[in-house]
């Protein structure tokens, strides 16, 4: 698996928390097996329509995650919080390897101009797999 793949996978993941948590009890059986890994083949094909019918939304899970941070980290603006807030490592080298992972063609000694680029591209890849990003965060 990819960075790109893992940040998703751990963004994803905590709708499932979400869905698990007001969704009543009849619901958190058949979530949490799906959110633990990958063993219930037979309950992953049966939660599938649901997923696409209702986006996740990103920026509720992310303003989640950073109203229990203790540190300020404002994903909206920073791929390096984005990073830090889904418990990923955010240094150079992890984001340069993610950047090389999303074809950037740019100077990836150029951090700043690196940082800004991987940071839409990663919001675009997101709301292109079923997330709801706000659309001033796309552009």
């Amino acid at each position: 698996m990819g960075l790109l793949s893992n940040l998703m996978s751990k963004i994803f993941s905590h709708s499932n928390v979400a869905t698990v948590t007001t969704g009543g009890a009849s619901a958190a059986p058949a979530a949490t097996p799906s959110a633990a890994g990958v063993q219930p083949a037979a309950a992953t094909p049966a939660a599938a329509p649901a997923g696409p019918a209702k986006p996740v939304d990103i920026a509720a899970i992310l303003d989640g995650l950073a109203a229990k941070n203790p540190e300020k980290l404002d994903w909206k603006k920073s791929i390096v919080d984005l990073m830090k807030l889904v418990g990923m490592d955010s240094s150079f080298k992890a984001r340069k390897q993610l950047a090389q992972e999303l074809n950037y063609t740019g100077d990836s000694n150029d951090s700043a101009s690196m940082n800004i680029w991987l940071h839409k591209q990663v919001l675009i890849k997101l709301s292109e797999n079923g997330g709801k990003v706000p659309e001033d965060l796309l552009r």
